[in-house]
């Protein structure tokens, strides 16, 4: 090997190369590093070339999901070329430091107001909030503000402040837990039900309130099942209650989901600050928001509700600044990606892709249900007022979206929601009484791991406390989720499903070790898998649309057995007869 760059390339003497000598470093594989070539619990002792730790990186995370395909996460995982090139082109700007970065505070100025009028703040009012990391941040935010504004009610009336408590559902996020007790605050879990839809009964939270009640958190958006939590209700439960019993009980919502749906895709759902005990507001942006994270919003209804004993003031930075964040740096880059959001969607934008994400979970949750394997905990996709799993709500919900399919989801126009529950479009399933009775040794986990072989990222999880015996799939339908990726996702979960029957009497490897399908269209397959069961089935029909299913995605196949043609079937008994034929 030639020693010297100018041997290889000779003249480079002139750019003063010519000195360097060629080592192994100098290639970007076969250069000797290795992200384990070290003690990885020790601070790195030597540096390395820019390219082989790019190149280590790189490559490392090629081992990562594909975001497109993780349907467990509620966070954008797409933003368009040009938000994007405003994100790079701001990466080392502090959004903290407002003296220096003048125009980078007026789009933060811009964005809270943006928000207060969208969560319907009073008019003419001043908007009084933050950008933040995420919602977490702006639920300890909220949670912080309604315990000072406690304390010094109490203070003034001379009563004891050593004991502040606060409720939400059992349902809840880590953040609320979080804030309880970071901040020295008694959380009272309120128990969840079928009949509270798995989140917060509001009927049994005003039973545990007392004097030390500093507020509630109400959940707009449950990560469990995508209902929204009645906060109007709540509202109005809590105004008997001060008349009762005297207690001044306010809201903070938790609109880490929903606080970006809603106003869009079902503007007459009252939720936000025209609630009267709704005091804050907290959101992601990095979710229905549509920013990459991490950023989230907190807003106050006026600034009455932020005591100022929260407050700093700051000059070390060039200017005077008032800061009440957790937190103090915090990246510019996503607030402007946000405002991008918002000045290049508008409400129209918005209100497009909410009713497409809706819809697309609608799709899904109708043709799940239809295959007789599935049912829904989630109830976006049932007529108004009409929640759980039955053949009744089944029917119902298939009728409906066959009856609206033809609508304009494409339009700006919320219509398109309105004879639907209102949630987030989040789809949460399970195996359904009749495939569990038929085939008892089915498990669910099996599923999320054999969609995980065809990329997907589907998580199988319990349900809240008082009902964890129950675990459910969850699909986040977001901007990305498009009809082909339902489609896709049908055909595979319907794909894995009859794969973990198959393992129950082969091998594993036997099982895979098939041809690939003779017909692998999944042209509006949803559709076609949503209107195939249209009435209430007996079990040997429940069998047979099965297997059409499966024939229809050309995964069942005709075998030989004696001198008759037959369908590959799985045995009721589960013993060895010839079974679907499958592929991998």
């Amino acid at each position: 090997m030639a020693e010297n760059v100018e041997d290889l390339l000779p003249g480079v003497r002139r750019l003063g190369l010519g000195k360097r000598r060629v080592t192994m470093t100098d290639m970007t594989y076969g250069s000797g590093y290795s992200e384990s070539s070290g003690d990885v619990r020790s601070f790195p002792k030597k540096s390395m070339p820019a390219r082989n730790a790019y190149q280590i990186i790189h490559d490392t995370l090629k081992f990562d999901g594909d975001p497109t395909l993780n349907c467990a996460t509620f966070l954008t995982t797409w933003m368009e070329p040009e938000a994007e090139k405003l994100i790079v082109e701001n990466l080392g700007k502090n959004r903290v430091d407002i003296d220096e970065y003048e125009s980078t505070e007026r789009i933060h100025r811009r964005c809270l107001a943006h928000l207060h009028d969208l969560w319907n703040g009073p008019k003419g009012a001043d908007a009084t909030g933050t950008v933040v990391v995420g919602s977490s941040e702006g639920i300890m935010l909220g949670g912080l503000a309604m315990k000072w504004r406690w304390r010094l009610r109490r203070e003034a009336a001379g009563k004891d402040t050593s004991k502040p408590n606060i409720l939400f559902g059992a349902n809840a996020q880590v953040a609320l837990e979080k804030t309880a007790r970071y901040f020295d605050i008694e959380a009272r879990l309120v128990p969840v039900c079928e009949d509270s839809h798995y989140c917060l009964d509001i009927h049994k939270a005003v039973d545990m309130i007392d004097e030390n009640t500093i507020g509630m958190f109400v959940i707009f958006g449950s990560t469990y099942t995508g209902h929204y939590e009645d906060v109007a209700e709540m509202s109005k439960l809590l105004d008997k209650l001060q008349q009762e019993k005297g207690y001044d009980v306010p809201i903070h919502v938790d609109g880490a989901s929903g606080a970006f749906i809603a106003p869009f895709a079902q503007p007459d759902l009252a939720w936000d600050f025209r609630v009267p005990r709704v005091v804050s507001i907290s959101t992601s942006g990095h979710k229905f928001g549509l920013t990459y994270p991490g950023i989230g919003w907190v807003l106050w209804k006026a600034q009455e509700y932020l005591p100022s004993g929260l407050e700093f003031e700051l000059s070390y930075l060039g200017g005077v600044e008032k800061t009440f964040t957790l937190n103090f740096s915090h990246p510019a880059c996503f607030l402007i990606a946000q405002y991008y959001q918002f000045i290049r969607y508008g409400h129209e934008g918005y209100t497009r892709i909410m009713n497409a994400c809706l819809y697309h979970a609608r799709l899904l949750s109708v043709a799940l249900e239809a295959t007789g394997v599935y049912e829904c905990f989630s109830d976006i996709h049932r007529p108004r007022g009409q929640f759980g799993f039955s053949e009744e709500t089944r029917l119902s919900a298939s009728r409906l979206f066959d009856e609206t399919s033809s609508l304009d989801i494409s339009g700006a126009n919320p219509s398109v929601n309105e004879k639907f529950n209102w949630g987030a479009p989040v789809v949460a399933f399970r195996f359904t009484d009749w495939f569990i009775t038929t085939h008892p040794k089915a498990n669910q986990d099996i599923v999320s791991t054999f969609l995980r072989v065809r990329g997907w990222i589907i998580p199988n999880y319990p349900l809240p406390p008082d009902a964890n015996t129950i675990r459910v799939l969850r699909v986040v339908v977001k901007e990305t989720t498009s009809e082909d990726l339902i489609n896709r996702l049908i055909r595979d979960v319907m794909w894995a499903t009859q794969t973990m029957l198959d393992t129950e009497i082969k091998s594993l490897g036997e099982t895979l070790a098939k041809p690939l399908a003779s017909d692998p269209s999944v042209t509006n397959l949803a559709h076609a898998v949503a209107s195939s069961n249209t009435r209430t089935m007996d079990e040997h029909e429940k069998r047979s649309h099965w297997r059409g299913l499966l024939d229809k995605i050309g995964e069942l196949k005709k075998v030989n057995v004696g001198n008759k043609s037959t369908d590959e079937e799985l045995a009721d008994d589960g013993s060895s007869k010839p079974i679907y034929q499958k592929t991998c």
